[in-house]
């Protein structure tokens, strides 16, 4: 039972890692495109 219970707390601590590195990617995109939509509103302003 506690091999069962290793295992899972396993398997749980490994999709929280990968989790994590997905969710850093989406908000490195996110990033990106406020980024994006900042420029297009300061270009925007100069005309």
């Amino acid at each position: 039972m506690k091999k069962i219970i290793a295992l899972i707390g396993l398997l749980a601590f490994t999709a929280g890692l990968a989790g994590c590195n997905t969710m850093k990617g989406l908000g490195q995109d996110v990033e990106r495109g406020g980024e994006k939509v900042q420029d297009a509103a300061t270009g925007a302003q100069k005309k």
